[in-house]
């Protein structure tokens, strides 16, 4: 099962909700964990791995050979990212806008396009308790996410439970890391921010056609704001995590409360339970 944990803005607590989960269920069974929020992944101050090792993501990104090309600019009226431009006869690369389609080498009526691989980031894996960890981290400057979120997907375990730690927002790297999950966890906080940001969310997940229900984080007084859109828009609360001192202090210093209190571990198996009576009753009979 593929369980993927997103929210329409950051700051609503996704990465908190996502591990402490992922803690709670590993007391069960296994779990992968897969920290798709690439360009500010924070899960190992959480779930703190011991690292076994990482390796490089490369993009394939165009060379031109310049005795071949002629200048005649197909190329660059192809790329919709503006990487290639045909500039008086010679053809320009801009390799950090390329995001490796390799359609200008299909249109090129000189065939003198080659690829060269370019490093774009890491996935790091780790693993403490029941918890296999897979952590992108896009390079520094980098502006294309979604490659090395796909090769952190890519280590999704092909049995038992998997969990995808989101990017925040609803642009191109949070719908790739939702694509495909059994399930989507949408955390949202009791304000009109709040439900705002899960509008967006609430509409990218059923676009996608992916199941999806609303965990309230920092719940209070206030959840009526969130209460009424859901019902307005028939969508499941699948629980509530109530405003606590205590639970943010634990954040703060990177703890899990699932990892030293039982009623916390019990708290996150209800949520982990309510998915998955969701999923059941999500496939088609």
């Amino acid at each position: 099962m593929l369980i993927s944990v997103a929210s329409g803005k950051g700051g609503t607590g996704k990465t908190t909700i996502a591990a402490n989960l992922a803690w709670a269920a590993s007391t069960l069974e296994p779990v992968t964990f897969l920290d798709c929020d690439v360009e500010e992944p924070d899960s190992h101050f959480y779930i703190k791995p011991e690292w076994l090792g990482e390796e490089g993501v490369c993009i394939p990104v165009p060379v031109v050979d310049a005795s071949r090309c002629d200048g005649c600019g197909k190329c660059a009226e192809f790329c919709r990212y503006n990487a290639l431009a045909a500039i008086k006869g010679d053809v320009l690369i801009f390799e950090e806008l390329c995001h490796g389609c390799g359609g200008c080498a299909l249109v090129c009526p000189f065939k003198c396009i080659t690829y060269a691989d370019r490093r774009i980031g890491i996935v790091r894996e780790g693993a403490r308790g029941g918890i296999h960890l897979y952590q992108g981290l896009l390079d520094i400057g980098e502006p294309v996410a979604v490659p090395v979120l796909k090769r952190v997907k890519e280590r999704q375990a092909g049995e038992g439970l998997s969990i995808v730690d989101c990017p925040p927002g609803t642009s191109c790297p949070m719908v790739n890391a939702i694509s495909g999950s059994d399930y989507c966890i949408l955390v949202t906080e009791p304000s009109p921010f709040g439900r705002h940001d899960l509008n967006l969310a609430h509409r990218a997940a059923s676009e996608l056609g992916v199941p999806h229900g609303v965990l309230i984080n920092r719940s209070s007084p206030n959840d009526a704001v969130i209460d009424d859109y859901c019902d307005e828009e028939g969508l499941q609360i699948l629980g509530g995590i109530p405003f606590s001192r205590e639970l943010a202090e634990a954040c703060s210093r990177g703890e899990l409360r699932t990892e030293t209190d039982k009623t916390w571990s019990w708290r996150f198996l209800k949520i982990l339970e309510e998915v998955k009576k969701a999923c059941l009753l999500s496939l088609p009979s």
